[in-house]
């Protein structure tokens, strides 16, 4: 296709506010770059102040430093970012323990930090979207691991399952009030997070021989599908849960 027919995204969410979670490293920081550098007015949040001061650097955006995993401070942080038109659910985290050793302290950390502050922060963006009658989107960062059982990934799988189901639910309940609600679900991404559980070369070359690209995904590449569903070419989309994965699921 000649460039001269590629379509200008430049000012697509020009006028929008959009709260990222996780929004300091990976796939969120990739996000906020793409969406400020469509327009947008974003809103970030990381428990990092350094990482969030380097991206307010870059691009000028608000920021609050929180830790998500204590539902009051998330509340908090997403009443003093309102009012959001699009929300992205993006923070997570990972502890990597066999189920045999895997301990009560880190299975509910990563419940609360990857399932419990998307309930938190997409209840208070939901009600302020509703009060202001404009609709919305809303995605959350979920994963393959919501259909997979990786070793050593109990606690984050089922996290990601509870948070695709999350999303179903919210999909069906918010619909009426004109808000979508999706999910992006990547393949092992090539973040810091990633680097901890798959950069050992031989558990990644396993990894590997079962996506038939033949590559893991970049966070750029997860931004661009959290865009899309965010964005108007997307407004029948509800309820889905997108694979970002070079076709691992399909084998």
């Amino acid at each position: 296709m000649s460039s001269t027919n590629a379509v200008d995204r430049s000012n697509e969410f020009t006028g929008k506010r959009v709260l990222i979670t996780g929004a300091g490293k990976g796939i969120g920081r990739s996000t906020a770059l793409l969406l400020a550098e469509r327009g947008a007015q974003v809103i970030a949040l990381s428990r990092s102040a350094a990482d969030l001061r380097a991206l307010e650097r870059e691009i000028g955006c608000e920021t609050h430093a929180v830790d998500l995993g204590d539902a009051t401070a998330a509340r908090a942080a997403a009443v003093a970012a309102q009012p959001v038109d699009l929300l992205v659910n993006n923070a997570g985290i990972a502890r990597l323990q066999a189920f045999l050793d895997l301990d009560v302290e880190a299975f509910d950390e990563t419940i609360a930090v990857n399932a419990r502050a998307a309930m938190v922060v997409g209840q208070v963006c939901a009600r302020g979207m509703i009060e202001r009658g404009a609709g919305g989107a809303i995605v959350n960062v979920s994963s393959i691991s919501a259909q997979i059982g990786f070793p050593l990934h109990a606690a984050y799988c089922a996290s990601k399952a509870a948070l695709d189901a999350l999303t179903r639910v919210m999909a069906v309940e918010l619909g009426e009030h004109g808000i979508r609600v999706n999910s992006v679900n990547p393949t092992v991404t090539l973040t810091p997070m990633a680097e901890k559980a798959w950069g050992e070369p031989a558990k990644a070359a396993q990894m590997l021989s079962r996506i038939p690209l033949n590559r893991f995904v970049q966070p750029g590449e997860v931004a661009q599908a959290i865009a899309y569903l965010l964005g108007d070419e997307s407004r029948m989309i509800n309820g889905v849960s997108l694979a970002v994965d070079g076709g691992f699921l399909a084998r």
